[in-house]
């Protein structure tokens, strides 16, 4: 059975240690070396980068978040052994592992160390469709002529380099199509290599539990539940025609996906949504001009990341948490795209004062999306704010100001709120 030791990229025949250097890091499989859809990711990577940054926070638990009224970000390994999982809440969190360290996100740096990996992936094949900043799909079809190596010893040696030479640690999972890729990258985390192959596809799939399906959340569990599906071999049963009467167009897709078939290509580029932002508070804040500030600070972050991405938008969302917890989401479409703060910030601002506001608010968040380049933006005056054309001429002079001499350099009063 072929083997790669994934220490040393030793290609052998089947064993339990790499007859070269010894290691008992060892992959085999029988289409290990006929298979080229992987899924790359990361090993808690957020916490991974502060570990690697911090060396005395090596062996502590930590979390990557706020502050006790805000949720997880991710969090290590020893923290995830206690019960710790992203999206958590923050103070339960804590009383799960109370001994863990807590550290603000440091969202510049892990875009670097994530521009670094996909340096890396792009020397292996053009076909990459990143998900995130710490995982991707790679179509590594075709690239065995050009590396002189098949697509499993090219991404061992990936994530080899990348502990070598970032010292961050990712997982692979190799199959035939990007559903089983997924899946079989989260099957020995960390620092894993799994293998799904196409004649073991339907076997493999039997007894696993649906929600290993992408996309299925509570809600959708349940309802396949509801139906008494709960295993693959549960769907497996199902006629196609009676999946979609029952589901749907998500019918016909769980009949494909309880066969292992996928037939979704690994896509380059995939179009961004919407770009936002939103913090949760250390405390309830019911001050409008403390909600004001925190609107125009949303506002410039969200401006900042359209104007890295050349991109504008046309509809502008505001989003706020009650104290009882109630989710509060109001969106307007402007007449024409902005990657501006400003039209951003009075927008929002805005939708803000047509709402009543009972009790303070825990959560705030802005947003824009229906996206299109930047050159098709700003372009039409506001003929009930003549003074928004010198406003917009003010923030570009900010930009370029900024650009030069820090992001500090200039700040409005109200940031400061």
């Amino acid at each position: 059975m072929p083997a790669l030791c994934r220490d040393c990229l030793e290609m052998f025949d089947e064993g339990r240690r790499c007859p070269v250097c010894r290691s008992p890091r060892v992959t085999s499989h029988p289409e290990l070396f006929d298979l080229s859809i992987a899924h790359m990711d990361c090993d808690a990577f957020y916490a991974s980068v502060e570990k690697r940054d911090n060396p005395e926070l090596r062996d502590k638990p930590v979390i990557i978040g706020g502050g006790r009224r805000g949720v997880v970000s991710t969090a290590c390994y020893i923290a995830r052994i206690k019960g710790v999982r992203s999206a958590m809440p923050m103070f339960q969190a804590l009383k799960l592992c109370p001994e863990a360290v807590v550290v603000r996100g440091r969202m510049d740096t892990y875009v670097e160390v994530s521009k670094q990996i996909r340096q890396m992936m792009e020397e292996m094949t053009p076909s990459i469709e990143p998900l995130s900043l710490d995982e991707a799909f790679l179509d590594l079809t075709g690239t065995a002529r050009a590396h002189g190596r098949p697509p499993a010893i090219m991404l061992a040696r990936l994530v080899k380099r990348m502990r070598e030479e970032i010292g961050i640690t990712g997982s692979i999972g190799l199959s035939h199509n990007k559903f089983l890729a997924k899946i079989a990258s989260d099957l020995d985390k960390p620092r894993g290599f799994s293998v799904i192959g196409a004649a073991e596809t339907l076997d493999f799939l039997s007894d696993k539990p649906v929600r290993l399906i992408w996309g299925i959340g509570a809600v959708g569990q349940a309802s396949l539940n509801k139906a008494g599906i709960q295993t693959f071999s549960d769907l497996q049963r199902w006629e196609r025609e009676a999946l979609h009467d029952r589901f749907g167009s998500m019918g016909e897709r769980l009949w494909h996906l309880a066969r292992g078939e996928d037939h979704r290509s690994v896509k380059r580029d995939r179009a961004v949504k919407g770009i936002s932002n939103e913090t949760t508070f250390h405390d309830d804040i019911a001050s409008i001009d403390l909600l004001d500030g925190h609107i125009w600070r949303m506002s410039e972050k969200v401006a900042g990341r359209l104007k890295a991405k050349g991109i504008a938008g046309r509809t502008v969302t505001l989003k706020l948490k009650r104290a009882d917890f109630k989710l509060i989401t109001r969106r307007t479409t402007l007449p024409d795209a902005t990657q501006t703060a400003d039209r951003i910030y009075n927008t929002a601002r805005a939708l803000f004062d047509r709402m009543d506001h009972p009790s303070p608010y825990r959560l705030l968040g802005v947003g824009v999306a229906d996206l299109i380049p930047a050159d098709q933006a700003d372009r039409e005056g506001n003929l009930l704010d003549p003074q928004e054309a010198a406003r917009l001429k003010a923030e570009r002079a900010t930009d370029a100001i900024r650009e030069r001499f820090g992001a500090d350099a200039i700040l409005k009063g109200r940031a400061l709120r």
